[in-house]
Order: C-alpha cells, then structure tokens, then sequence
C-alpha cells in the first residue's frame, strides 16, 4: 500500500508529466492507499476523475461529492483534495492531470489570459462533479474515457489528438463556469490558512498538540480555529488530528516492533485509547491490521 507524498506545503511531489508534454494519465484504486484514504495535498495540474467503478467520498477544499461509478470530476489547480473509501469497499477510477500550459502554450496568450486565468487563477471555482445524466457533462465524460483509450493504444498523432480533448473539455468548462455568478467559496487567504493548519498539524502529530497550539500556529483564536477547519474539512480538528495519526502508524505497523512504541511514536501516550481509535477508523486492532497486512 502507498500514500501521497508532500512537501512542507501540501503540494504532491508526485511529476505528472513532465515539461514537454506535462499530462499524466493513471488507472487508480482507493484500495492501494494505507487506511483506503489519500491524504490532502495539492498541485498546480488540473485534475480530471472519471469512476470506473464502486463510489469514493471525494472532497476539494470545503466541498465534498459521493462519487458513484460513471460519474467523474473536475479539480481546479492548485485547490486542496483528498478522497477516502466508502462502506469499506473498493474504488476504481481514472485520473488525467495536465498542466495548464499545455492548453494556453505560452505566456501571456490570448488561450491563457482570456480562456484560463479567469477559471485556474482565482478561488471561485475550485471543483465541479461531471454527472451524466447532464448534456454537456456528458460529453466531458466521453472525451476523459477517448483520452484514455488513446493512451492504451497510442496512434502517431498521439500527443496532437490528447490536446484536442483536453481543449474540448475545457471549452465546455469555460462556457458553463463563466456563465455562473460569483461563488461564496473561500479566498486565497483562506486557503492558505487552511494549507498552514494542516502543514502545523503533520509537523507536530507525534507531539502533545492542544487546540492552543494549533490556533496560535495561524493567530486567530480557538474557536475560530475550530469553525473554520470544520467547515472547510468537514471533521473536527481533534478528529483529523486522531486520523492522521492513525494514518502515520499504519507503515509502522508494517514494519514491525512494539505497538506500545508505535503509539507512543504517533503522538498517543495511551496505547489502550491508541487501540480503540485505530479500531474505530480501520475496522480492526492493531494486530489483526499487522496481520492481514
């Protein structure tokens, strides 16, 4: 099993692409994530989904879709995601990111200034679900699943005919997402304060965080911290603390060694409430989890 890996700021480490041809096409499984959970993170590449099959709890900064299969969704540059497993079964799906550059070409382009910035610079549109039952979504939808059966097979124009449907994708996006009002979603000052909540808590998970600490990371006070992450996470602080900490003790698990240690290790002093919360996110002890893994 694998998990997303990041830097100080969220952003995923992970190369999609690379500069001359910055789009990357991957077959995905929320089963290969520790905990069947990819954790948040970030990355200047839109983000295409499409569900091949079972359903996913999909979530893009304070949005959250129930993704069934056949449906799909589009992410926004740079905006916060994370996906978790449903009713503990399985989540096949296809993931397309491409930079985007690779539609506007270069700097300063009438495609760029005109066509992207007013989608991709700004915070109003973070995250759309492609359902399809809805026309134009649909057609969106045919061109992720052309994409894809075109990087199975490569034809000598490959490259040429990924360009048209990511063009064609985005000419739909463009027409319906400048067409709607101004959106209540949060801006860039909330966003990063959220990046800033989450890069405090994966620093100091394993030490005794208390609310104070968190809260004075980003100075506002306690219960401000505590709105403003429940409305954005859709989960408590104290909650997403107690995950993530059970997130970082699955690899130790794998590893070996004294679960007494490996609590501690996480940032729990009592390896009995170690259990009951590990139980309570994965279905299962600590032991019988080392055990089927």
């Amino acid at each position: 099993m694998i998990q997303i890996h990041t830097t100080d700021s969220q952003r995923e480490m992970k190369a999609h692409g690379d500069y001359h041809f910055p789009v990357h096409i991957s077959e995905e499984s929320i089963g290969i994530y520790e905990g069947g959970a990819f954790m948040w993170h970030w990355h200047p590449e839109i983000e295409l989904t499409w569900i091949r099959s079972g359903r996913i709890d999909y979530r893009v900064n304070e949005q959250q879709y129930l993704l069934n299969q056949g449906e799909g969704l589009f992410c926004n540059s740079n905006a916060l995601h994370s996906g978790y497993m449903t009713d503990n079964m399985n989540c096949e799906y296809l993931s397309i990111t491409f930079h985007p550059r690779y539609i506007y070409g270069y700097e300063g382009s009438i495609l760029q200034t005109k066509y992207m910035d007013c989608i991709t610079a700004g915070s109003g549109f973070s995250s759309l679900p492609l359902r399809p039952e809805i026309s134009w979504q649909k057609e969106i939808l045919k061109s992720i699943k052309q994409i894809y059966r075109q990087s199975m097979h490569p034809s000598a124009d490959y490259e040429l005919s990924v360009h048209l449907e990511l063009t064609r994708i985005w000419q739909l996006l463009f027409r319906y997402l400048t067409s709607l009002p101004d959106t209540a979603e949060p801006d860039a000052e909330h966003l990063d304060r959220l990046k800033q909540i989450l890069t405090f808590i994966q620093a100091h998970y394993h030490e005794p965080l208390t609310l104070e600490d968190i809260a004075g990371s980003v100075n506002i006070c306690k219960s401000e911290c505590c709105r403003f992450f429940k409305k954005h996470m859709h989960m408590t602080l104290f909650d997403y603390l107690l995950y993530y900490r059970i997130q970082q003790s699955l690899p130790l698990l794998k590893g070996g060694g004294s679960i007494t240690n490996i609590a501690g290790t996480v940032g729990f002093s009592n390896p009995c409430y170690y259990g009951k919360i590990f139980r309570r996110y994965m279905n299962c002890s600590p032991r019988e989890y080392r055990q089927n893994s």
